[in-house]
């Protein structure tokens, strides 16, 4: 009988692996890293239960790390099988795994320098070597189209709307004459978003729905995203601080230069120097551009009518890392936005360093932060922060701002189940902290009546 099991993104919102198994075969649906507390970074390093050899394929419903971020890892441990995605999963991949490898062999050399890790030598979970050896075996599969992997199973992709190429991915299981159908939601984007299409309804009936579940607990501000951000940006200004703004190089970097844009073009914010020190959200906002296929209506046109929606008029784009040591210099008023998102690694750290200490400055956090990172740390009051093994005091206002998250919340999700053709037998929750989880289950049995459960690390369901 066909069985699923949860080797990540239960309990928490990271580590996002599903392996589907029928007829002996193998199917992964994401290969994520887990990411946060200690507990959870270590489970990276475990073993997983069944050897990445016996995987015949992975398909993947979005770039972000902590949906691809261990797939160097699988294939260095003896996968041999493909990856399957759409071409702007693909095209961000390839940005994303070679600068997770760098960014962990920057890490451990760093450690290994001053000294603060508990491994001798401390090492990267895998090289960029690794990560690039990996990119071969990805695959490109056609949206909205069934495509069959294996005589067990088909798999279909429709929009997100969560980042640029994010997919649902519904799996046709067949085995023994009888075909299951298993609906995984990935990141459930945002409705009415610029830049990207609303999430698709569901591409049909499904028997299990495996579900998101980030904001289960809680609906996003009600206030204009706008209207919030232009009051920080002035008010910063005005008392000549720094604005650093922790943002994921995918997604997230995009939609506020976008948004930053905007305003500046409205008269809402003064043309402040922006400074976007990632290069690998530069890279990424040239493939954002590219894909023209996911935008929507109104940023096509606004594309076509020769506009530049994604860069603001005084940005700076930081490749080098004198040019990111440079910014830690720069006195007048400006705006940062560095990755990670989190500000569990990154240059961003730097930039926190810096300007954490000064009260004129501010720190903008745009979205979700993880159990046991910096940004959860930031957003519950911490007065120090640990960075590169050492204490620095939290003197800067420190500002959440949800209304820019990429994820559906509460009432965002249950909009989107309500647009299923019929319930599903089961509907297991996912990609969510316990409280989120245990309330979203709670407002399905409520306002749907349908049966949900929060599954456990590594526990298995027979489908």
């Amino acid at each position: 009988m066909a069985r699923i099991t949860f080797l990540g993104a239960t309990g928490t919102v990271t580590g996002s692996k599903f392996l589907l198994e029928a007829n002996a075969r193998r199917l992964m649906i994401d290969c994520g890293l887990f990411q946060g507390p200690k507990e959870l970074r270590l489970r990276n390093w475990d073993p997983l239960p069944e050897s990445p050899a016996s995987i015949d394929a992975v398909v993947l419903t979005h770039a972000h790390i902590d949906h691809t971020g261990y797939l160097p890892r699988l294939v260095r441990d003896g996968f041999r099988g493909s990856i399957f995605c759409n071409a702007a999963t693909r095209d961000l991949c390839a940005i994303l795994l070679p600068d997770s490898a760098r960014l962990q062999e920057e890490d451990a050399a760093h450690a290994a320098r001053k000294g603060y890790s508990k491994h001798k030598p401390p090492l990267p979970l895998y090289t960029e070597a690794e990560a690039q050896e990996t990119l071969k075996r990805f695959q490109t599969i056609p949206a909205r189209r069934d495509v069959e992997l294996t005589p067990e199973f088909s798999v279909r992709l429709v929009d997100a709307g969560h980042i640029l190429g994010s997919s649902m991915v519904q799996v046709s299981i067949h085995e023994k004459g009888r075909a299951t159908t298993v609906l995984f939601s990935g990141d459930i984007g945002r409705y009415n978003q610029p830049i990207l299409r609303d999430p698709s309804v569901p591409p049909g009936p499904c028997d299990y729905l495996i579900c998101e579940s980030t904001y289960g607990d809680r609906d996003h501000p009600a206030g204009s995203p706008y209207d919030a951000l232009a009051e920080v940006i002035a008010r910063v200004s005005r008392r000549g601080g720094a604005v650093v703004i922790p943002a994921f190089a995918v997604g997230r970097t995009q939609l506020l230069m976008h948004v930053l844009r905007e305003l500046e073009d409205w008269d809402r914010i003064p043309q402040l120097p922006v400074f976007l020190d990632s290069p690998m959200a530069t890279s990424v906002t040239d493939i954002y551009l590219k894909h023209r296929e996911e935008h929507d209506l109104n940023f096509r046109r606004e594309s076509a009518a020769g506009a530049d929606p994604l860069n603001c008029h005084k940005v700076k784009m930081t490749r080098s890392v004198e040019e990111s040591k440079a910014i830690n210099r720069m006195s007048e008023p400006c705006i940062i936005l560095s990755a990670s998102g989190m500000a569990t690694g990154g240059r961003v750290l730097h930039h926190l360093a810096r300007r954490l200490p000064d009260s004129r400055n501010a720190v903008l956090l745009p979205g979700f932060q993880a159990q046991g990172t910096r940004g959860r740390a930031l957003a519950e009051g911490a007065h120090t922060l640990r960075i590169h093994g050492e204490d620095v005091p939290v003197v800067a206002e420190v500002i959440t701002l949800n209304q820019f998250s990429a994820h559906a919340d509460r009432g965002e999700i249950l909009r989107w189940l309500k647009t299923f053709p019929s319930p599903p037998q089961e509907t297991l929750l996912v990609h969510g902290e316990p409280d989120a989880a245990r309330a979203l289950r709670g407002r399905i049995a409520d306002e749907l009546r349908w049966r949900a459960t929060v599954p456990e690390y590594r526990q298995s369901f027979e489908l």
